[in-house]
């Protein structure tokens, strides 16, 4: 069965062109690894720049969307598949449970709150796929500061919090996943 990358980012393209530079990158690095995608389905912002790119490449989309968000962010009509879902809770659930990997590029409350509840699930042994935060131009570092913090305070254990990567860039997400067993 193909791997699939979950990746939560945001529906609009922030200030910075290096998002949406990374958000190519990223896109091509899933054609040419033979992953598919899943996502939140919309066809604006980043979300929209991802899921082209990857369509682009022959690879499949998967895209999941609440009825509130569909006409909002625009849901994207030309998805390998796209799945109306009613809540944001639904929408979570089904992106966790679809992707091999969870991964989040840069974006706002929603895209903090998704890759954070999957961080959460997998501390609790919820699932067991990896957690990165792909950590464009420094994006995540008080998010990674705050964790290390966790850490030193004794609310996160370190073998736990080393299940979650931080990276810079794409090398470190592929040695990363390679220490995990995957391709």
């Amino acid at each position: 069965m193909t791997m699939r990358v979950t990746v939560y980012l945001g529906a609009s393209l922030g200030k910075d062109d290096s998002f949406k530079e990374a958000t190519l990158e990223l896109g091509q690095w899933l054609v040419d690894s033979g992953y598919d995608l899943v996502y939140g389905g919309s066809k604006v912002g980043l979300m929209g720049i991802l899921a082209d790119t990857v369509l682009a490449g022959g690879r499949q989309v998967f895209g999941y969307i609440p009825t509130f968000l569909r006409d909002r962010e625009i849901a994207h009509a030309g998805l390998t598949d796209l799945t109306v879902v009613e809540t944001m809770s639904e929408r979570k659930q089904l992106m966790i449970e679809k992707g091999d990997i969870l991964l989040a590029l840069p974006g706002g409350p929603g895209t903090l709150e998704e890759i954070s509840e999957a961080i959460s699930l997998a501390r609790v042994g919820q699932h067991d796929k990896p957690c990165i935060l792909l950590n464009i131009n420094g994006y995540y570092n008080p998010l990674k500061a705050q964790f290390e913090a966790m850490v030193a305070s004794g609310f996160l254990d370190a073998k736990v919090a080393q299940k979650t990567l931080f990276a810079d860039n794409l090398d470190q997400i592929e040695r990363f996943l390679a220490s995990q067993g995957y391709k």
